[in-house]
């Protein structure tokens, strides 16, 4: 059967209809845009009457007809003043100008969908913070949690930037585990991907959490106002850390909270310890230790990777080697060892003597050895002696003789680091993306932080000897040879560089003894090494000892 059309009046009554709508709807919005002034003062004009009213209603009888005498004599003088009808209305009408004006909205509380964060945030830690036993818990399902929550704060996404919470007082707060349960439910309902700091108040049975931003990544390697002795690992809170240096970023000078490593005869932590996922940035940290001990002492480079990521420093002054292969690596160790000790003979003798110790042995010598494990694992395949067992004397006895240790590992290589790293490496830094387990291990303590998955290159945390625990942000200092540098940071690094030797200095003659045994190293990495300057002294010296073979790479 043909379907009859439908008839005109209804086919076409819809767009006619939306047609009109559209219509009246811009008519409505230019009359208001046209009579917004009139429809500001006369809301202004019915606040100003309702002031009026409450006005009149609180004041009490005995004083209402002065007070009527009163406006009348007002209204009187204003009548009679030339132009003062027209000053009054004038006034008033501004008066209800000011108060019919549109004022911004102001949150005194937390919204519904932020209350109903809260609600369910409280009755999360009903379980850890209550006890059956207690007559009046300040947790409990269906509680007031009103009484256990203050000071809170919620983002423009709706989640919590800071909150405080109270907890009753039989809640075990000392205890490392109960603290861990607690902050990671907080970490979990509050938002996962921030990072949150943690401030327990045992005395005050409160916890306070809130966010902290994320630390400034625009800092790149540069020339640090510091004293000789000290170098800047990185840049922390501001509340972490007292002392602040001028440095300079990609928006401007700004002056940075810096975690400032003393070394030195004087220094409780003389050695240091770098741990990281691939890529995290403990080269770009060793580099940057390098760049800032090269203005005032000697540096001597070992890598274990084998792939070139201290190119730049090689021939350049103050650098003594830079090895890449197991060979020159166990020779230029054990020359540092052999160094250590002629620094310890020399310097015991001049006290002896009552004389100052000798300027070489005063002058800072810098190990800086980047993945021993690759080296450790080589040697025992070759039969050979494992890089760090040279490493014991410069650890040891590196404090006295002016002989500063930084090791840096990988987390699945920190088992096979010896007892003499791990015991004498007592500034810890751990970079990249890890779990609280792993930065505990390695800083002895746990961060007061949640660490979060995705971090940029030379984030992590750092914690000198026994003190806390310190977020950390290495400056910028890539290898400025590698094609993804960016420019402003090959600038910056090229210019912190010394100044290559054309000479190199003649081999020292090693005493006789056995004839060495024929290099079997199949690392095609070049080495190179050049012998540091003699100092003149006048005391006998003692039998000169083996150094590294000054060679042209």
């Amino acid at each position: 059967m043909a379907r009859r059309p439908l008839p005109r009046i209804l086919s076409s009554g819809s767009a006619q209809i939306a047609r009109s709508r559209e219509i009246a709807r811009t008519a409505a919005d230019s009359a208001t845009d046209v009579l917004h002034p009139l429809i500001t003062v006369s809301r202004g004009l019915r606040k100003l009457a309702a002031t009026a009213r409450a006005k009149w209603a609180a004041t009490p009888k005995e004083r209402r007809g002065p007070t009527l005498f009163l406006v009348a004599a007002c209204v009187l003088v204003v009548a009679l003043v030339p132009y003062g009808p027209l000053l009054a209305l004038v006034t008033v009408m501004g008066a209800a100008a000011w108060q019919g004006r549109e004022r911004p909205v102001v949150k005194t509380g937390p919204d519904d969908a932020e209350i109903a964060r809260l609600k369910g945030l409280y009755e999360a830690l009903v379980p850890y913070l209550s006890l059956p036993e207690d007559p009046e818990p300040l947790f409990a399902h269906g509680g007031d949690w009103s009484a256990a929550f203050g000071d809170y704060a919620f983002d423009e996404d709706g989640r919590l930037t800071r909150l405080r919470i109270s907890y009753p007082p039989y809640f075990t707060d000392g205890e490392p585990a109960a603290r861990a349960r607690i902050e990671h439910l907080l970490h979990a309902k509050s938002g996962r991907g921030r990072e949150y700091l943690f401030d327990w108040d045992e005395e005050g049975n409160r916890l306070t959490m809130r966010v902290l931003p994320a630390l400034p990544t625009t800092i790149a390697a540069q020339r640090f106002v510091t004293v000789p002795g000290e170098t800047v690992l990185g840049f922390t809170d501001a509340d972490a850390v007292q002392r602040t240096v001028p440095v300079r970023a990609s928006d401007g000078t700004e002056d940075a909270p810096a975690v400032v490593w003393r070394t030195g005869p004087r220094s409780t932590e003389p050695h240091l310890l770098a741990v990281g996922q691939p890529g995290s940035g403990t080269t770009s940290l060793l580099r940057s230790i390098a760049l800032q001990a090269l203005p005032h002492g000697d540096v001597l480079i070992v890598e274990g990777s084998g792939t070139g990521e201290y190119a730049c420093l090689v021939g350049r002054d103050g650098v003594l080697a830079v090895e890449c292969g197991l060979s020159g690596a166990l020779t230029s160790l054990e020359w540092a060892a052999h160094e250590t000790e002629r620094r310890l003979i020399a310097a015991n003798r001049a006290r002896q003597a009552g004389r100052p110790a000798p300027e070489d042995t005063r002058r800072p010598l810098w190990i800086l050895l980047d993945r021993p494990s690759v080296l450790g694992h080589l040697a025992a395949a070759d039969g050979r002696p494992d890089p760090q067992d040279l490493l014991q004397v410069p650890l040891r006895h590196g404090r006295a003789a002016q002989v500063t240790v930084v090791v840096a590992e990988q987390f699945d290589s920190v088992e096979s680091l010896s007892e003499t790293v791990r015991g004498h490496t007592r500034a810890r830094v751990v970079l990249g993306p890890a779990s609280r387990e792993q930065i505990a291990a390695v800083l002895g303590a746990e961060p007061h932080t949640t660490p979060v998955p995705d971090v940029p290159p030379g984030r992590g945390y750092a914690r000198l000897g026994a003190g806390p625990v310190l977020r950390l942000q290495v400056p910028a200092t890539p290898d400025p040879y590698d094609d993804a540098t960016s420019e402003a940071h090959r600038r910056a690094v090229l210019e912190l560089l010394p100044e290559r030797e054309t000479a190199v200095a003649p081999a020292v003659e090693t005493p006789p003894g056995p004839a060495a045994e024929p290099d079997l190293d199949t690392d095609t990495a070049p080495t190179h090494r050049k012998e540091p300057a003699p100092a003149h002294r006048k005391e006998p010296a003692p039998t000169p000892l083996p150094s590294p073979v000054a060679a042209e790479g």
